[in-house]
């Protein structure tokens, strides 16, 4: 399988891309990546390595996060992030990933990989840790602020079909953001929502609220962009500073840190639940081509489980099973 990685998207710099790539190369040495940027930069960061499993492709554009996202996807023909979405395009790659502007990465999307058919708004969507450690899928969380009723429902397709075909549920619980249980509460948006998913053959559980999702309510929740993002942000808020109150807790003095030596293995799998890199990028869901949106802020364990979330993607061909439902 091949893999076309934007390497100077990441707010910590290529070194970050470099890292992953290697890591997850490391897991899966069949892999062939490809890695979009500045040659001089990428070939000093491999320098020490020797694997015949990583391309470089040099680039002389970089999109940055304060680029117009519409403008920098048209005219930066030549940064790192047009030129592997378009090697995806052309076929010369599976998918893509980019840790760069979220924006800019929606626009060369839709510019030129395209959308499914039956898919009018492309979705944003990343997998939410939860107490049972399965995750929820949390579509939209930023890509539409604003969606329309029938746009909600699209998620909803997509969401259930990923869910039962890389999260492994055979029957997904699809939930809709609100801000209460009751059907008639929310938004007008949310309002004609509620209807539109009863109809679905799929199994809808309703509304849920944000603070029921951290504890798998549901295996699906289906939002506008504007609160999925809010709802995001909020929880890797939360979730960075228990780890930190945590922390300086557990070292307040000599019998503390005692105890934290005895619970050291429970400690070590909470933080690893809690923490976004272990769970990979946001899917760019409902376009032709897979591509994948990992945080901006990521380390390498980020970009490698990216890596890692992208060929179950793949192999799952979830793309195609979206085409077959909807047409």
């Amino acid at each position: 399988m091949k893999i076309a990685i934007d390497a100077m998207g990441s707010d910590k710099g290529a070194q970050i891309v470099v890292e992953g790539s290697l890591a997850a190369l490391e897991t899966l040495p069949s892999l062939e990546i490809h890695l979009f940027g500045d040659e001089k930069t990428l070939r000093a960061l491999l320098k020490k390595y020797s694997n015949k499993n990583i391309h470089i492709h040099h680039t002389t554009e970089e999109i940055l996060q304060t680029d117009e996202p519409v403008r920098a996807a048209r005219r930066k023909k030549d940064s790192s992030m047009v030129r592997a979405m378009s090697f995806v395009k052309n076929g010369e790659a599976d998918v893509v990933i980019s840790a760069g502007n979220t924006g800019a990465l929606m626009s060369a999307g839709i510019f030129y990989l395209g959308r499914i058919k039956g898919i009018e708004r492309p979705a944003l969507a990343p997998i939410i840790p939860t107490t049972n450690k399965k995750g929820t899928l949390l579509l939209d969380v930023g890509a539409n602020l604003e969606p329309k009723p029938e746009h909600l429902l699209q998620y909803a397709i997509m969401g259930n079909l990923y869910a039962q075909h890389v999260l492994a549920v055979s029957e997904p619980k699809i939930g809709l953001l609100n801000i209460g249980a009751e059907d008639h509460k929310g938004t007008d948006t949310l309002k004609a929502t509620f209807p539109l998913l009863m109809n679905q053959p799929f199994n809808f559980i309703g509304n849920v609220e944000a603070r029921e999702v951290p504890f798998g309510a549901a295996d699906v929740v289906v939002s506008d962009g504007l609160s999925g993002n809010i709802f995001l942000k909020g929880m890797e808020g939360t979730a960075q500073a228990i780890l930190q109150q945590l922390k300086q807790a557990l070292m307040t003095n000599f019998q503390s840190k005692i105890g934290t030596l005895l619970i050291k293995s429970s400690l070590k799998d909470m933080k690893s639940n809690l923490d976004y890199t272990e769970h990979g990028g946001a899917l760019l869901l409902g376009l032709s081509k897979p591509c994948i949106k990992a945080h901006g802020s990521s380390n390498g364990n980020a970009i490698k489980t990216a890596i890692i979330q992208a060929v179950k993607f793949v192999e799952q061909d979830i793309i195609k099973k979206i085409e077959q439902e909807l047409n």
